[in-house]
């Protein structure tokens, strides 16, 4: 990690100097150090920007959520790690707010920290960096690279590509894949979502997307049941805009003609934007979608504005509690409640429940404690490219012990494929 280069902030002499040891435990040598913000302001307009910026919150005078705010409107820094004694709500507050101002907040910790747990977030952010990272990317605007308004003509099908992340059992069965969107882009190489969304928005390609999502979705489930006598179940995130057209259930059904796997073992992830009534056709459409066998999910479930409305009008056979409601969770009473209430209304409801960003094993065994939800994030697999998708499956079936924490999940029980 010699190449990163860190801002301190931190007002107590002894914890300051705690920090500088750790980060050069960690072989991080480029160390600025302020005990106030005005001085951190000073040695990042002398010294230049940082790769990532420790802040903690409590000082005298202008606090760090100061901080925070000058390094979102100069871009000095476009990570943070939150370090402070405060409650945990304040720093989960923290965090929302400098996401909320394009910050990549890479982990909140409540003081003392320790050199393992900042290595930890470093080597995330290097992660996030080479791109081998699922992690939000800084703005667009703010890259030295910046891409080009897309064509709104010009069929880029060629270079948009995904990788997969794995979903799991509690007890270790595989439960499907979900399909990530990514582009080879010939200048800028693999971009993530973050970086070229906007773009193909803007361009009115979200569609042309889409469906190509879909197609490379049903051709892997396909290939699946072909070459291994199983479909493998896959999941597509829906923009709510597609459900506007009325063709997209008729075009959907081609399409799986094209692709014979079972209607079921498509998933369609649909993310709820606003809590406006829903348009007759996209309603509609959803009816027909799971009339045709199709699951529906509710993506992001607890974040939009009306979500639990939506689940009493809309048939809806799954439901996804987002990452941020998981970090973190063995350590977070509230985040606990949340959780276990929504796999409690869930199992009322007869929905199933897919947890993301399940990344450690604290929050793995918590989630054991809670109910029996699948399961999806680092702990299982990050996202990958088919090829290796491919290999990771094979061994699942063949040697699960060598690619599951099987020792977290139930030594009595090996792992099944689809």
């Amino acid at each position: 990690m010699r190449s990163l280069k860190v801002l301190i902030l931190e007002d107590n002499p002894f914890q300051m100097m705690a920090l500088h040891q750790m980060l050069n435990a960690n072989q991080v040598f480029d160390v600025l150090t302020a005990d106030n913000v005005e001085a951190a302001m000073g040695s990042l307009d002398r010294r230049g920007p940082v790769d990532v910026a420790i802040c903690d919150l409590q000082m005298d005078g202008r606090d760090g959520l100061s901080l925070i705010g000058h390094l979102a409107a100069t871009g000095l820094a476009r990570s943070v790690i939150i370090l402070s004694s405060a409650e945990q709500s304040v720093l989960d507050g923290a965090a929302q707010l400098a996401r909320q101002q394009g910050i990549d907040v890479l982990g909140v910790m409540r003081k003392p920290a320790s050199v393992a747990a900042i290595g930890a977030l470093l080597s995330k952010w290097l992660r996030i960096k080479s791109g081998t990272a699922d992690e939000p990317e800084p703005s667009s605007d703010a890259d030295p690279k910046k891409l080009a308004p897309l064509d709104a003509d010009r069929d880029y099908s060629s270079q948009w590509i995904a990788h997969f992340q794995p979903k799991v059992g509690l007890d270790g069965e595989l439960a499907g894949v979900e399909l990530l969107a990514r582009w080879e882009h010939p200048e800028h190489g693999l971009l993530m979502p973050g970086r070229f969304l906007p773009l193909v928005e803007q361009a009115g390609q979200m569609a042309a997307l889409t469906w190509h999502m879909l197609e490379m979705a049903l051709n892997l489930s396909y290939q699946q049941l072909v070459s291994r006598g199983r479909a493998l179940p896959v999941a597509v995130n829906i923009p709510p805009v597609m459900l506007d057209e009325p063709d997209f259930v008729p075009r959907l059904l081609v399409l799986l003609e094209r692709f014979p796997v079972r209607p079921q073992m498509l998933t369609l992830e649909v993310v709820e934007q606003s809590a406006r009534q829903m348009a007759v056709v996209q309603f509609e459409n959803l009816l027909r979608l799971r009339m045709a066998g199709c699951r529906l999910s509710v993506d992001d479930f607890g974040t939009g504005a009306s979500n639990i409305q939506r689940l009493l009008e809309l048939p809806f056979s799954e439901l996804k509690i987002p990452a941020e409601f998981v970090r973190g969770l063995a350590d977070d009473r509230r985040k606990t409640a949340v959780v276990g209430g929504a796999l409690f209304m869930a199992q009322k409801m007869a929905l199933d429940v897919v947890v993301e960003g399940v990344e450690t094993i604290d929050d793995f065994e918590a989630l054991q404690m809670l109910g029996s939800p699948v399961i999806q994030g680092y702990f299982i697999a990050r996202p990958m490219a088919e090829a290796d998708l491919l290999k990771w499956l094979h061994t699942l079936e063949h040697y699960p012990e060598r690619v599951l924490p099987l020792e977290s999940i139930r030594p009595d029980h090996a792992p099944a494929g689809i």
